[in-house]
């Protein structure tokens, strides 16, 4: 375990009894990106997540949408809101929006309302291989995805990128017509693909992300890549992410209850500890904790 405060920048809480989750419901399958969810399809609320989290020294938590019914979006962020005025956590909310959708101002707007929202996540992720991709076509090619994007700085949020690299250069693009939005690239980029091509068309779409100066990652979710779990290569990702992208540009992440899919909550933060384990101590606070809380505009003490 590791002293040094954490700010968990992409951590889930569900209650199955008061909204639907889709991908949380049976029948399960073996089958899709995430593989079979049963272990992880029952009711998680903090309690659940900070006991998992107990040998580390948990002082922030950054909550990600985590694919409720888009109907039932802007309740998942008022029943957070609820947890968070009566227990402290989460300090920030990543909502929901489909930037595509006819009446994204409103749904923007709603979601801007609320007191610890703080970034927007519509989940993009198209690959050609079926058993990979989230949606059934690159909707980031369209035109009212991309106007639903340039809207994001008009409510004053961020959003978080949950994409493919081969999507990364089209991104890269969109991105960088709105330098007043600042973008958090989900899982390190999500390089599930393996072989040189796919590693090289990773390395590529992340360089290209990385030369925006608004452009900041999330280290987690690699278990979604080395599967099974491999901390060895799961080391060697965080490093080569956090060597694109600086230190100062990189925040720690659990993924938790999803990752457990993959390895524990202490076998995944020791992997991340370790990585770093050579750093300066600015360095690893700043990865732990300070950068999240400068990012995610939490106004914690850190």
């Amino acid at each position: 375990m590791s002293a040094l405060p954490f700010i968990d920048t992409h951590a889930h809480l569900w209650d199955l009894g008061r909204i639907h989750y889709a991908w949380l419901t049976p029948p399960f399958s073996d089958e899709g990106p995430n593989g079979n969810v049963a272990s992880i399809a029952k009711t998680y609320l903090l309690d659940d997540y900070l006991t998992e989290a107990a040998r580390w020294n948990v002082v922030g938590m950054v909550h990600v949408e985590a694919g409720a019914a888009p109907r039932q979006a802007l309740a998942e962020t008022d029943w957070l809101e609820g947890v968070a005025a009566g227990r402290g956590m989460p300090n920030g909310i990543v909502a929901f929006a489909a930037l595509d959708h006819p009446d994204i101002n409103a749904h923007l707007a709603a979601q801007a309302e609320r007191r610890s929202v703080r970034s927007i996540r519509h989940i993009v992720n198209w690959h050609q291989n079926p058993a990979r991709t989230y949606t059934p076509r690159d909707v980031t090619r369209d035109e009212a995805w991309a106007y639903g994007f340039s809207l994001l700085a008009k409510y004053g949020l961020s959003f978080d990128l949950q994409a493919y690299p081969s999507q990364f250069p089209h991104l890269a693009q969109l991105i960088a017509a709105q330098p007043e939005t600042s973008v958090i690239i989900n899982h390190a980029g999500q390089g599930v693909d393996l072989d040189a091509e796919g590693v090289s068309e990773w390395r590529r779409g992340m360089k290209a992300l990385a030369a925006l100066a608004n452009v900041s990652v999330k280290i987690s979710g690699i278990g979604f890549v080395y599967r099974p779990w491999n901390a060895a290569a799961a080391r060697e990702r965080v490093r080569e992410t956090i060597d694109m992208f600086g230190a100062a540009r990189c925040m720690f992440a659990s993924n938790f209850p999803t990752d457990r899919l993959f390895a524990s909550f202490d076998d995944t933060l020791a992997m991340l500890n370790d990585a770093v384990s050579d750093f300066s101590e600015s360095e690893r606070r700043a990865l732990f904790a300070h950068n999240a809380n400068r990012i995610y505009r939490l106004g914690l003490s850190v």
